[in-house]
């Protein structure tokens, strides 16, 4: 017994053991769950402010950056509200659907932490981004104040918990990655459905409509 507990003490305390069960659902739900309201937070800012800074800034930005090629440019300029409204809504999408993987699983969901690495750098992204334009980008000032502070509690909640994965550069690339390629998928699905031709008696107020067909057997 005594050379038992002089291995044990040897080997220092226990990790901590991860969470099972409902008790760790309900414990972890504010790291799982809180990915989505903290994005939500976050969308709301670039929503309400994407449209006016386009208008305003890409000029000057266009103008002191010349080796930007114009395309970029061209594409900030053309992208209208409800084009990027529907571009966040499609990202909405993939972040509930990691944000519930997460919960389902007490926070072990390789899509999930996946999902809160990638929503953490990309607020980094928008600070570096701003540094870069020395001025405002949409999103911006909820990066420091809710992006960048809730992914850390998060992982904190994680770790406590016993179910943070090692944290390594691929697997920050990952995240970012998954980041990255959710926007572009979000933005082409936004552009596509902006682009949609409208039925003929939507382009055409008043002509071109379906015939309508009278039910049978009514009076003529």
């Amino acid at each position: 017994m005594t050379d038992s507990n002089t291995r044990v003490a040897a080997a220092g305390p226990a990790a901590p053991a991860a969470l099972a069960g409902p008790a760790a659902l309900a414990a972890l739900a504010p790291a799982t769950l809180g990915l989505l309201a903290a994005w939500a937070v976050h969308d709301l800012e670039e929503v309400a402010a994407m449209t006016r800074w386009s208008r305003t800034r890409v000029p000057v930005l266009r103008a002191r950056h010349p080796r930007v090629p114009d395309r970029v440019w061209r594409r900030l300029e053309e992208m209208d509200s409800r084009e990027f409204a529907a571009a966040v809504a499609v990202m909405g999408v993939v972040v509930a659907a990691a944000a519930a993987d997460g919960y389902r699983t007490g926070g072990r969901s390789a899509f999930y932490q996946s999902a809160l690495d990638g929503f953490g750098l990309h607020g980094l992204v928008h600070l570096a981004q701003a540094a870069v334009t020395r001025g405002y980008t949409p999103g911006v000032v909820t990066s420091p104040l809710v992006v960048v502070p809730f992914t850390l509690w998060a992982r904190g909640r994680l770790r406590r918990a016993g179910v943070l994965r090692p944290t390594r550069p691929r697997d920050l690339a990952r995240g970012l990655g998954l980041a990255a390629a959710a926007t572009v998928a979000s933005h082409t699905v936004a552009r596509r459905i902006r682009r949609a031709p409208a039925a003929p008696w939507r382009r055409t107020p008043g002509r071109d409509r379906p015939p309508v067909v009278p039910p049978a057997g009514s009076a003529r």
